[in-house]
């Protein structure tokens, strides 16, 4: 085991490059990221379940594949997956007390078999949000996961344990879900890189759904490279999703060191600086700056993009969980119950009024973006907030903390485009805060690329946690 005595520092590219190269084995490495989460997982609830015997059945596959001169992008890899991801022989629990009484999952969902063939060691599924309806990463069945940079701290949701896992170290890379923020939610809590990719590029075949509309899948990772690799293999059509669009894939991880400086990169004004919060305000200009950027545009409406966001989860949210809410509201998170029970009530005229502003706010935003081709904005108003928090103050007005998580986040799933969260560790913070670098639909290369630049410039990076 002395070759991986510093597992939980590595990369995933690192890992990789060691386990083909034959200095270490995927074995000794299934090891290690068990040893870890032995460790820690019992304080920090990161992960909900841990399949050990198939994570050291898949690496001595992989050991033996290698023997035979297989190459695989991600030789013994340890990966671990959102509990709303099917995995075979598990049940699939979407953060959910009703779910647990559901059979397990007869087969993987195709973005955990793609990760398995490619060499992935899959090590368990991750703590999140009642049916991933949550900010925080505090869920009344499972308990709260805890941020591993500060046990009194959010990690963030709903893809909780996502970054929980993978900031701690436990696993290098990880699976998450994004319906209105919930992958770069926890990648600015925990100090992540993290991938939302365009609405409809990666397949969501084998997973629990949330809005069908607005759900994303996508990784979260320590390094701007390991989500390339991650991404790169994760892409591939799958004819069992009828909402995946039928294109071809995009390889980024060998087009990352292209730079930027041909990039036309402008910082989001208006609706996403009122209600920041120094730090987020303070990383946002960091990055800007190191990109060489003084431009500032507007996004017109991007509060009424939120709010339509909030008009279609609610809605979307509460017909999928309908019979559940009126059979069983007692088995629900009480605040999950009463969000969807508001869903409910919404007048359809709503709903319509949505769908049609979001039709125009899509066509909105690719005018920008025929003007610019990165926009850099807050991920979260503020850092990790401590667990429990009710209220915040923002721009002066006290308002609820669990909806207000996803301020900045929401008005850009709301239209699918693709975003890497980037972590910043501001002078004497004790806390990291994300950056969205946001990009045309399509065009995850340009976001990864950026991500690259400013990890490559220190400007950026993904330290583990040592709770």
């Amino acid at each position: 085991m002395s070759g991986v005595a510093d597992f939980q520092s590595l990369e995933a590219v690192e890992i990789a490059a060691a386990v083909q190269g034959g200095d270490l084995t995927a074995t000794e490495v299934a090891e290690a990221s068990l040893q870890r989460i032995d460790q820690l997982n019992p304080v920090i609830k990161a992960f909900t379940d841990v399949t050990a015997e198939r994570a050291l059945s898949e690496a001595a596959k992989v050991d033996k594949a290698i023997a035979g001169g297989a190459v695989l992008p991600l030789a013994g890899v340890p990966f671990a997956v959102k509990n709303l991801f099917d995995m075979q022989g598990v049940v699939t629990r979407a953060g959910s007390r009703i779910n647990l009484e559901n059979l397990p999952a007869a087969s993987d969902a195709f973005l955990v078999s793609r990760l398995s063939a490619a060499g992935g060691l899959l090590m368990g599924g991750l703590h999140m949000g009642e049916y991933a309806y949550d900010f925080t990463g505090e869920n009344a069945h499972d308990g709260n996961c805890l941020n591993p940079h500060d046990l009194t701290r959010m990690t963030g949701g709903s893809s909780s344990g996502s970054g929980a896992a993978a900031a701690s170290g436990m696993v290098p890379v990880t699976l998450g879900s994004d319906t209105n923020g919930s992958i770069r939610v926890p990648s600015s809590f925990c100090g992540l890189f993290g991938l939302k990719p365009t609405y409809g590029r990666l397949s969501r075949h084998g997973t629990f759904p949330f809005v069908g509309s607005l759900d994303h899948l996508g990784p979260l990772a320590r390094s701007a490279m390991d989500l390339a690799l991650v991404f790169d293999v994760l892409q591939g059509r799958d004819p069992a999703d009828p909402a995946q669009a039928d294109g071809p894939a995009l390889p980024t991880l060998d087009d990352l060191g292209q730079g930027t400086d041909e990039l036309r990169i402008a910082v989001a004004g208006g609706y996403f600086r009122e209600k920041a919060e120094p730090e987020a305000l303070a990383a946002v200009d960091r990055v800007a700056r190191a990109l060489g950027t003084s431009t500032e545009i507007e996004l017109p409406e991007a509060a009424r993009a939120r709010a339509a966001a909030y008009v279609i989860t609610a809605t979307e949210g509460a017909n999928l969980h309908l019979d559940r809410i009126t059979s069983r509201p007692q088995d629900f998170d009480p605040d999950t119950r009463d969000r969807f029970l508001s869903g409910t009530m919404v007048p359809a005229v709503w709903v319509q009024q949505a769908h049609r502003f979001r039709s125009w706010f899509r066509a909105m935003m690719r005018e920008i973006f025929e003007h610019v081709d990165v926009i850099l904005a807050p991920a979260t108003p503020f850092s990790a907030l401590p667990s429990g928090t009710k209220t915040v103050t923002l721009g002066g007005e006290k308002m609820p903390a669990r909806p207000n998580i996803g301020l900045f986040t929401q008005p850009i799933s709301f239209i699918g485009l693709p975003v890497a969260a980037v972590p910043v560790w501001l002078d004497g913070a004790a806390l990291p805060i994300g950056v969205q670098v946001i990009a045309p639909a399509w065009r995850e290369d340009l976001v990864l690329r950026v991500a690259y630049q400013l990890e490559k410039d220190g400007v950026c990076r993904s330290p583990v946690a040592r709770p």
